[in-house]
């Protein structure tokens, strides 16, 4: 399992430090062209919130948890619990408890779909019974779902 979080870890740099500077692109010249503005009446409207300004009240390690686990999210399939774990844990991301569940409270994700895409890979890779799968979609030292998240998986397997 060890071995498996630090290959996540080394993959994830990997990814991130992938990236390379884009080259620069030449915008062509814009002319100043003053046209007249039609009339407006009068209307006051009030500034939508934004969210960057909601952000600004929460703290970096906060959000720097949120976008961890969106990383996480995004690449692979994750159970809430897992990724918690993966989170807060000495071989992970090492966030304090706090930030970890402010991430698991507001990452953008469908367990339901992170378990049927993980049935989806373990079928791929080592084809097993649904008793099996379900059995490694929910163990402590398998994927973590609830037993809700991996039965939806094995219902919705595509033949």
């Amino acid at each position: 399992m060890k071995r498996f979080l630090i290959l996540i870890i080394v993959l994830l740099f990997l990814v991130g430090c992938g990236g390379g500077e884009k080259p620069a692109v030449q915008e062509p010249e814009k002319q100043n062209v003053v046209e007249p503005e039609p009339e407006q009446p009068n209307i006051i409207e009030e500034e939508p919130i934004k969210i960057e300004k909601l952000e600004d009240n929460v703290p970096r390690e906060y959000r720097n948890a949120l976008k961890s686990a969106q990383n996480y999210i995004d690449i692979m399939a994750f159970s809430e619990k897992k990724l918690y774990d993966q989170l807060t844990s000495e071989y992970g991301e090492q966030y304090p408890a706090e930030a970890a569940q402010y991430a698991i409270e507001n990452v953008i994700v469908d367990y339901n779909q992170e378990a049927l895409e993980a049935a989806m890979q373990y079928q791929e890779i080592m084809p097993m019974s649904d008793k099996e799968l379900f059995n490694q979609l929910t163990s402590e030292y398998g994927e973590q779902f609830t037993e809700e998240q991996a039965q939806y998986a094995i219902d919705n397997l595509p033949d």
